[in-house]
């Protein structure tokens, strides 16, 4: 087992006190994200941001033989900079808190929420046209990690629930059916999930042609990355009612610029990019970069690992 370790890192140094408390014989050692970094830095182990750093390839050139990116996704990463150095990332680890953040946005699409909340007398009182997740359909373009955390929340409300998958292993979740194909998918879907990676296949993935495959008035949640939709394709279905209803947390750009067209529409409720965010979450993207280097320390192959070629 190799023990004489030492990690550096491009992260505010508290977030790695469960490393510290996990391996206190491991060295670890803040280095700067952008400028000059110490030729004689030393260190096998880079723990960095998913969208990687100024001074990355510096990084790399002192010999680091792994890079961990303290993030669910990679978008953005320049893995031209990577020349076989591989690299991970906390894949999975906000599965939980985005899958309940969901749940929410899909019972306050159906309840009318918050339109239903009172701030004056309303004409009629015990009367309300609100739907039920009961018999809806839900569609999830991917079934990794997160996705099948949606499903296991959606299945108790008695939805009907299907995914489109990039591989053909079976469903692990048997009352989930697998399509193979996007349109097969989102026809007739009532709610449709963005649960799929960025990567230069599934850009604007849902497009002027895939919305229009949405069930009329349907509602479009993205917990993804914002570049996976079209956003002035969603614009015109939206416009038109091909989109009934649009519950965004990831965008493009982020953050967006003052005064764009997504903080006023009708159609549209936006948050700024916090379905991860709970109580357990940054707990849990370390708890998977602890995992792998315990691996590392092993001898063991690691998990989690990106692939540069379909940057995934």
């Amino acid at each position: 087992m190799r023990t004489s370790l030492k990690i550096a890192t491009q992260m505010p140094l508290p977030l790695l006190d469960p490393v510290r408390k996990q391996f206190p014989e491991v060295e670890i050692v803040s280095i700067p994200s952008e400028g000059p970094v110490p030729e004689d830095l030393g260190a096998q182990v880079l723990l960095t941001m998913p969208w990687g750093t100024p001074n990355l390839r510096d990084v790399l050139a002192t010999g680091i033989e792994w890079v961990h990116a303290y993030g669910t996704g990679v978008n953005g990463f320049p893995f031209e900079l990577l020349e076989g150095v591989p690299l991970t990332c906390s894949r999975g680890a906000s599965a939980k808190a985005i899958s309940e953040w969901v749940m929410a946005v899909l019972l306050a699409a159906e309840k009318r929420l918050p339109e239903s909340w009172l701030d004056e007398p309303p004409e009629r009182w015990n009367m309300a046209e609100l739907g039920s997740l009961e018999g809806r359909r839900l569609a999830l373009i991917g079934f990794g990690g997160i996705a099948q955390a949606i499903a296991r929340r959606a299945l108790p409300f008695d939805m009907k629930v299907a995914a489109l998958r990039r591989t053909a292993k079976p469903s692990p979740i048997p009352e989930v059916s697998l399509v193979s194909d996007l349109e097969t998918l989102l026809r007739g879907a009532d709610h449709v999930v963005v649960a799929a990676p960025e990567t230069p296949a599934t850009r604007h993935l849902l497009n002027d042609e895939s919305l229009a495959w949405m069930g009329p008035g349907a509602h479009l949640v993205n917990i993804a990355r914002g570049g996976l939709v079209d956003q002035e394709a969603l614009r015109r279905a939206l416009d038109d009612g091909r989109v009934g209803l649009a519950t965004l947390d990831c965008v493009e750009p982020e953050p967006l610029p003052e005064g764009h067209w997504l903080y006023s529409h009708p159609r549209v409720r936006l948050t700024p990019h916090i379905s991860w965010a709970g109580s357990a979450s940054h707990a849990g993207l370390m708890e998977r970069f602890c995992e792998n280097f315990a691996r590392h320390l092993a001898g063991e192959p690691l998990d989690f690992v990106v692939d540069p070629d379909e940057q995934y």
